[in-house]
């Protein structure tokens, strides 16, 4: 039977779906993401350790099964994956935030915003539908040195205490989404790999004793 193909994100995502996939027996000891970026385990799976950024490509066109991503990537990409299961973990909040001091001007109906963000197409739409115009600077790395230096009015970004947004003078405004984990699967392995229904499997139940249960 060939082998279930997986997409683990490193970075923020990586700690907790390490633990996760241990915990249902398919990421063996000694696994280290920074080291290795394709690793054969005894329980039939390959784990390629990659960007979370490229976890999607990776499913989409074949090369993973599936793949743990944060819903705020599947937001901002959509992909053609099936999202089937809620992991629980990675919680957090896309956010509009603008420099304290300004934000009553800044945020007035009618002003058109220059903002700074890692999510152009999320960006966009969330303005749009808000009715408000915005022109979008597409930025990697640290989005709220932007306004510091005027890049931009304010960023788009994620926070999960807010405390970098306090730490440079920002303040929220508005959320656009939530975010945790979610399993991803390519179609054409849900209908054809049993592998893949294995994993929904496992991650089901356990997901069902209760362990990383955030709901969003």
């Amino acid at each position: 039977m060939k082998a279930l193909a997986l997409a683990v994100p490193t970075g923020r995502l990586w700690n907790d779906a390490e633990r996760l996939l241990r915990a249902v027996g398919l990421l063996p000891d000694g696994f280290e993401a920074d080291r290795q970026l394709l690793v054969e385990t005894s329980g039939g799976a390959r784990i390629l350790s990659v960007k979370p950024a490229d976890v999607l490509t990776y499913v989409e066109q074949g090369a993973a099964d599936a793949g743990i991503v944060g819903r705020d990537m599947i937001l901002e990409q959509a992909r053609d994956v099936y999202e089937l299961l809620d992991l629980g973990f990675g919680a957090c909040r896309a956010v509009v935030a603008l420099p304290a001091a300004r934000t009553a001007g800044l945020w007035q109906p009618g002003r058109v915003l220059r903002i700074a963000t890692q999510y152009p197409r999320l960006t966009a739409r969330y303005f749009e539908a808000a009715g408000r115009s915005v022109e979008v600077v597409v930025v990697s790395g640290t989005v709220e040195l932007a306004p510091l230096v005027g890049l931009a009015d304010g960023i788009v970004d994620l926070v999960v205490t807010g405390r970098t947004l306090r730490d440079n003078r920002l303040a929220e405004v508005a959320e656009i989404a939530r975010s945790t984990a979610r399993l991803v699967v390519n179609r054409s392995s849900l209908s054809r790999s049993p592998r893949v229904a294995d994993l929904v499997a496992r991650l089901r139940a356990h997901l069902a004793v209760g362990e990383h249960s955030v709901h969003v």
